[in-house]
């Protein structure tokens, strides 16, 4: 089968529609130009390309802590093909969580890559309300960010999400050790990762070669019944040019198994996001 023509879940993307949902006043970073999608965009972008379902991820650019709107309302225009992934503050309420996922919120971000680890180190309340709900934590790291963020996460006793294959140093190899680090999650709990987010780590240009050996690494200690793909779109700064369909052609490269795609892209994902149709 065609990859364009398989069932697939695209578990890393955002919206960005700042004419209809400002931006927060005090925002580090504003998306303009072809970094913005809205909802509708994307929908159209998913049925171009045979992506039946997306988990979108809340940004801290933009839209920043506890400004969900543009995510909510993307959702809500979905019909039901979308999920997502909420940006918010330590300190909010079970209840403002509990109505987040009942509008279909199925977890929270943490962006040490960004923020840095010690912004989180106080966040364990937090862990308990998504531990009650029974919310996942996603977490983008990068280089060597997560040896110190393990004593939190070892803790956590939620699902983890790890983004962009934990964003290594595509030319430290994969000795260095927030990578093995990642390698010994994956062997060693139920945590899942994201075969995502090439670009935002390799040092070459498309197909990111110097990627590959942390992809396979990366199969072998999860297994692909706790990996899944995201397209990252709209790629947000982004150092050139990147194409949605270039990136599956890719996939089908790095897995010319069919039924491993169907893995990755189908059936891993929508377990893990509990998709029932």
């Amino acid at each position: 089968m065609n990859v364009f023509d398989e069932p697939k879940i695209d578990c890393h993307n955002h919206v960005f529609d700042p004419k209809r949902f400002p931006y927060a006043p005090d925002t580090h970073y504003r998306p303009e130009g072809q970094e913005t999608g809205s909802a509708e965009l994307f929908l159209a972008v998913m049925a171009a390309h045979g992506v039946q379902k997306a988990l979108v991820v809340g940004p801290n650019s933009g839209y920043g802590t506890d400004r969900n709107e543009c995510l909510l309302d993307a959702i809500a225009r979905s019909s039901g093909r979308m999920k997502g992934v909420a940006v918010v503050s330590h300190g909010i309420g079970l209840d403002a969580l509990a109505a987040l996922q009942s509008r279909g919120i199925v977890g929270v971000a943490f962006n040490p890559s960004f923020l840095g680890v010690d912004h989180y180190l106080g966040a364990r309340e937090l862990l308990r309300k998504l531990r009650e709900l029974g919310m996942l934590l996603q977490v983008q790291v990068e280089r060597d960010q997560l040896p110190a963020l393990m004593p939190l996460l070892a803790d956590a006793g939620l699902p983890l999400l790890i983004d962009h294959c934990g964003k290594p140093d595509a030319q430290a190899g994969l000795a260095q050790p927030g990578f093995q680090a990642l390698l010994a999650l994956g062997r060693s709990t139920d945590a899942c990762v994201k075969l995502s987010g090439f670009a935002k780590f390799s040092g070459r240009s498309h197909p990111h070669e110097d990627a590959w050996p942390y992809v396979r690494a990366l199969v072998e200690a999860f297994t692909l019944d706790r990996c899944v793909w995201g397209s990252d779109w709209p790629y947000l700064r982004a150092t050139e040019r990147i194409d949605y369909g270039l990136q599956l052609k890719l996939v089908a490269q790095l897995f010319p198994d069919a039924a491993d795609r169907r893995k990755l892209f189908w059936e891993t994902p929508r377990r893990l996001l509990a998709w029932q149709d």
